[in-house]
């Protein structure tokens, strides 16, 4: 198995009964790829790698006060020492996929895609952006290319939107319902607002034309933020995909990563279907997916 990816699937997050974050998912999509890809633990991120993107004066909050009622509310979870630490590990997994994804053509974090975190704040289920993160850590580490953001959660990508938005080496691209979450956009480099119950055909054409504009900037690296919220009876996602136009979005992307030549890094971002196995099933396929694609290119 020479691909590996990182789960968080070992740390547990404490939350009350019945609330809506899908906690499940985590474990069940490591287990279900489990013998099929290396599955490893997700490290925790030092605070020192998240200094190089998120605010100092909001790191140091967050390690002392932890997050205000207002904060939590507005975060969408409670405030637990069990949050903070998931988060480290979240946002340490999509970092290590960078690394990989830089030496190995394909790094995957079963975890991650919190884009509605700010430089200065949480924000939408996001303590920090795992995506701003990973990228100043590897220009720290000496990478100089531009960057692609493909986030394909039904949600836009709002905290990614600010972080890059006066960086000529990322460009930002985000897909997602028009009238959902959050309901303030931020501006993308290209964002395509869809109306709510898109299903299969309207949503992959406007992906095609998306995708073209942004391989436009000719990336040396792309980030697949891979919610799978886009789904029908998803709780909150509000579009409607099937799992099969799911799967043709996704041959979408690898097929024009590959195209390209160049490394990708897939976060888990959102999903949040009535039925959990649906959610676990719809990530599980991602991956597969990914596998597949990068496995037949290796040969």
């Amino acid at each position: 198995m020479p691909f590996t990816a990182y789960s968080t699937a070992h740390h547990v997050l404490e939350l009350p009964d019945h609330h809506p974050f899908p906690r499940y998912k985590y474990g069940g999509v490591a287990e279900v790829l489990r013998g099929e890809v290396q599955v490893r633990p997700a490290p925790a991120l030092p605070w020192e790698a998240l200094a190089l993107a998120h605010e100092p004066n909001y790191l140091a909050r967050l390690r002392s006060q932890g997050l205000s009622r207002q904060e939590s509310l507005r975060v969408g979870l409670p405030w637990s020492e069990s949050l903070l630490t998931r988060a480290l590990h979240a946002a340490g997994g999509t970092l290590m996929a960078s690394r990989d994804a830089l030496e190995r053509g394909l790094g995957m974090n079963l975890a991650g895609g919190t884009h509605h975190a700010y430089p200065d704040r949480a924000e939408g289920y996001s303590l920090f952006n795992d995506v701003a993160v990973a990228l100043a850590n590897l220009r720290a580490e000496g990478f100089g290319g531009k960057a692609l953001v493909v986030d394909l959660d039904a949600h836009q990508g709002n905290g990614t939107a600010v972080f890059f938005q006066n960086d000529s080496y990322v460009f930002t691209l985000s897909l997602h319902g028009e009238r959902n979450y959050p309901l303030r956009k931020e501006k993308s480099d290209l964002d395509v607002g869809l109306p709510d119950g898109t299903a299969d055909q309207a949503y992959l054409e406007a992906l095609e034309q998306a995708l073209s504009t942004g391989f436009a900037c000719k990336p040396d690296l792309v980030f697949f933020n891979a919610g799978v919220d886009v789904l029908a009876g998803d709780r909150f996602g509000r579009l409607s995909l099937s799992l099969e136009g799911l799967a043709e979005r996704d041959r979408m992307v690898f097929s024009r990563v590959r195209q390209a030549g160049i490394p990708l890094v897939i976060v888990m971002g959102g999903g949040y279907n009535r039925d959990p196995k649906v959610t676990v099933m719809a990530h599980a396929q991602t991956y597969r997916l990914a596998l597949q694609a990068w496995s037949k290119s290796r040969v």
